[in-house]
């Protein structure tokens, strides 16, 4: 039985695009159920049915289920061994972990000023002194690992790992808010961009037609 992944509006939906991205990218089978959010009860009541956390995404591995995109990624980690989610080293997967960590429970002004919204005009607007700070660690993240893996691939660690697929959100939001940024962190972002599962996520959400005006507020 192939795995399910439960995901919102790829337009929108930042959290869902991370495992959704690294089941993808790493050639994960899973069957995708789409349920637009923010639309209403009766699509509410459709993912209350995968999770009680009333939230997408959701995995579900026939009779586990496992919800937050964190969580999902380090469970395909563990199904999945041969996918290398995470690096082999020890030291760089202990790495890869802590910066994923922290962009689950960090940037949140960066998040709350520039929200994900592929369908937004690019062009920059102002930023708070907060939302520049959270660039400027992003940056220092991104480049320190380049300049530790940059042999082994165009990525964070080298090859494509779960650290990618956690930052494939701020890739768009970069783009979209007309960020500037140093050389090193756009050769990053452009290697993310030519990604044929990020273009796949990309094109599938500029189609998508459903606004949430919550989210047209930039």
């Amino acid at each position: 039985m192939a795995l399910k992944l439960v995901v919102g509006n790829k337009n929108y939906s930042s959290w869902s695009m991370r495992p959704w991205l690294a089941l993808r990218a790493s050639n994960i089978a899973f069957d995708e159920v789409f349920i637009p959010i923010y639309n209403g009860e009766a699509d509410k009541k459709r993912i209350l049915g995968f999770t009680r956390s009333g939230k997408v995404p959701v995995l579900v591995d026939g009779d586990i289920t496992v919800w937050d995109s964190l969580a999902i990624i380090e469970y395909a980690a563990e199904r999945f061994p041969e996918a290398h989610l995470w690096p082999e080293d020890r030291a760089s997967r202990a790495q890869a972990r802590s910066i994923s960590a922290e962009m689950h429970s960090g940037f949140m002004a960066l998040r709350n000023e520039c929200g994900m919204n592929l369908h937004r005009p690019v062009g920059a607007i102002p930023l708070s002194d907060d939302a520049r700070a959270n660039i400027a660690r992003i940056q220092d993240i991104w480049i320190g690992c380049r300049e530790r893996h940059a042999k082994a691939g165009p990525f964070l660690f080298g090859t494509f790992s779960g650290a990618d697929a956690m930052y494939a959100p701020v890739v768009h939001r970069f783009r979209t808010y007309a960020i500037k940024l140093a050389p090193e962190a756009e050769d990053y972002m452009a290697a993310m961009m030519a990604l044929p599962a990020f273009q796949e996520w990309t094109r599938a959400g500029l189609a998508e037609t459903l606004v949430i005006e919550k989210f047209e507020t930039v």
